[in-house]
């Protein structure tokens, strides 16, 4: 049986309606596929408090989580990843990549241009629908 991997990512949308995306690194799985940043639940926490956490070790910035965006299992060759998708907001400080190759805000009509992991296409799916 494959590993289970619960994770949440964020859709931080700038005043431009620009959409916050990073780019995994080389030594990361998944290298080199964009995604909403976020990352695994932890033990005890809410994905609220888990996304929180992981935007604020990874990008060293503070979001303000909103509503659900996607909730999207998928099951890639070594992992099934369900990954839950939330809208955030920025409130503190501006995100700087600590760990990622590349981070970049994207206008929404240009979201789907990008390479994104396969777990996080339902949601660019939906928010490039919902301009």
């Amino acid at each position: 049986m494959k590993k289970q991997v619960h994770v949440v990512g964020a859709i931080i949308e700038n005043e431009n309606k620009e959409i916050f995306c990073a780019l995994r690194g080389p030594d990361m799985s998944l290298a080199n596929y964009w995604e909403f940043p976020g990352g695994k639940i932890e033990s005890g926490e809410t994905p609220e408090k888990a996304l929180v956490r992981e935007i604020k070790e990874e990008f060293n910035c503070v979001i303000e989580v909103d509503k659900k965006v996607e909730d999207t299992t998928y099951e890639y060759e070594e992992v099934v990843v369900r990954l839950e998708t939330y809208k955030a907001t920025l409130v503190q400080g501006q995100p700087v990549a600590l760990e990622h190759a590349e981070v970049r805000w994207v206008p929404r009509e240009e979201i789907e241009k990008l390479n994104f992991a396969s777990a996080d296409i339902p949601a660019v799916k939906k928010i490039s629908r919902n301009q």
